[in-house]
């Protein structure tokens, strides 16, 4: 039961992660924003992703 209560939290993390990304990526596209703002979503984009990177590994090392 634990593992399963587990995997549904790490996808439930997953999922949120990914959501924050991809409005992010849309907000990249907008031309009303300024370059200060877009470097600072690309800069969250990429600790994002490391942060997803790292919530798969935690998970594999708990298996």
């Amino acid at each position: 039961m634990d593992f399963w209560g587990f995997t549904i939290q790490i996808i439930g993390e997953l999922l949120i992660a990914f959501t924050v990304l991809r409005v992010h990526r849309q907000l990249l596209h907008e031309k009303k924003i300024d370059r200060r703002v877009t470097h600072d979503i690309q800069l969250e984009q990429i600790v994002g992703m490391a942060g997803i990177a790292c919530i798969v590994i935690g998970y594999l090392m708990q298996l």
